[in-house]
């Protein structure tokens, strides 16, 4: 059962609500903090699909607690719970050796690896869209790193025996019911190519962070696919069936499909006129954020305060972030904190001494090893998907006399 909003952590300010048609002003999407299990209160935006999202304090460690780990699931029919000694992970299609695994089987037979990899909704942050686009409005929150153990998922293909002519891997987990209208979508089914270099990093996960993963983000099993977006990190993980033919479900054909643009970038009416070509989606852009402070309070002038963040992407390790205190028009390099993986949140600080009073805005944004810088410029496609403009925060720094700040 959820928790009533009297739960609702405190909050240094009354947040009006969002509705649009504007982009959402605030970090999070705004909605009711609820408790459900194994989770500490998180912001609501949907019931059936559950999606929870995490409030911005959980950022400011490199690891983001399972407890305060995002939710989203596809399909209302989730799985509650799941019974480890009737459960079995089937490997099966086009392969030599159909396999019937355990949750033993996996951990004692298979070598255990750890991946420290970022899951990223695709939506994340669509509440930014203008014009606006259906599905979850989310804010920033749609994200969370976390150590992943588990079994190589190239290991498991391998005892299968992949046959000659393979085209795909497809995955599936436990959750069902209706899903959009006319689309024979009452499972939730996502592939990647064989040839894929993905697959090569790809973990099936049965820890988080070192302990058993919460119901609502997988438990027992859930794929990991580093630098790719959430959609393919199949929760529930109990099917892997290698494929003969391209998987045409909706979920491939029709869903999580970007326009084959520079950062699957369109307009409403290039949509409307057709020929836009879209490809499924994939590797996360580059992305950074402040944390801290977070605007809620003024900072007092000529006190130095620390500027703190995250950033990350999916096409490898962050190698610069930078901080600027006037709105993007100069910038300077951020101390980076400790490299735990080219898919990992990477953190970052900055001195800054905000020397007069008045409103600055402070944007922040990250290079990753591949040379992709982040843009100022917006970014528009029909699913919400892709959005990594700079990020600014607007911050108030008062005056001091007599000892307090105004």
């Amino acid at each position: 059962a959820r928790a009533s909003f009297a739960e609702q952590p405190p909050v240094n300010q009354q947040i009006e609500p969002f509705t649009g048609p504007g982009p959402n002003p605030h970090w999070n999407s705004v909605g009711p903090y609820v408790n459900d299990p194994q989770k500490a209160p998180l912001i609501l935006l949907t019931d059936r699909p559950v999606q929870l999202e995490t409030p911005r304090s959980y950022f400011r460690s490199v690891l983001t607690a399972n407890d305060g780990f995002y939710v989203r699931w596809h399909l209302p029919d989730i799985p509650h719970r799941v019974d480890l000694a009737e459960w079995r992970l089937r490997v099966e299609g086009n392969v030599d050796k159909p396999q019937t695994l355990s949750f033993s089987d996996l951990t004692e037979k298979f070598k255990p690896v750890s991946v420290t990899a970022v899951n990223q909704c695709s939506g994340n942050s669509r509440s930014r869209f203008q014009p606006r686009v259906a599905g979850g409005q989310w804010g920033n929150g749609a994200m969370g790193n976390a150590v992943w153990t588990g079994v190589r998922l190239r290991e498991l293909l391998d005892a299968a025996g992949v046959k000659q002519g393979s085209v795909q891997v497809q995955f599936q987990g436990l959750d069902t019911g209706k899903g959009p209208k006319g689309s024979g979508s009452n499972v939730f089914l996502k592939s990647l190519e064989l040839s894929d270099s993905a697959l090569d990093e790809a973990v099936a996960a049965y820890l988080m962070n070192g302990e058993p993963l919460p119901m609502l983000n997988g438990f027992p099993l859930r794929l990991v696919v580093p630098g790719y977006f959430a959609t393919y990190w199949m929760k529930c993980l109990t099917w892997i069936r290698v494929l003969g033919t391209p998987d045409e479900n909706f979920w491939m054909k029709t869903g999580y499909r970007v326009p084959d643009t520079p950062r699957g970038n369109t307009t409403p009416e290039e949509m409307k006129a057709g020929g836009v070509r879209t490809v499924p989606i994939s590797r996360m852009p580059v992305r950074s954020f402040l944390i801290s402070p977070d605007g809620s309070s003024k900072i007092p002038a000529g006190i130095s305060v620390t500027l703190q963040g995250i950033a990350f992407s999916g096409y490898g390790k962050i190698v610069k972030v930078e901080a600027s205190e006037d709105g993007a028009k100069t910038w300077r390099e951020a101390r980076l904190g400790e490299d735990h993986g080219a898919y990992s949140f990477r953190t970052w600080e900055l001195v800054w001494t905000p020397k007069i009073p008045g409103s600055y805005t402070v944007a922040v944004r990250a290079t990753d090893e591949k040379g992709h810088v982040q843009p100022d410029e917006p970014v528009w496609n029909p699913g919400g998907y892709l959005w990594n403009r700079i990020e600014k925060q607007e911050i108030v720094v008062g005056k001091v006399s007599g000892g307090a700040s105004r």
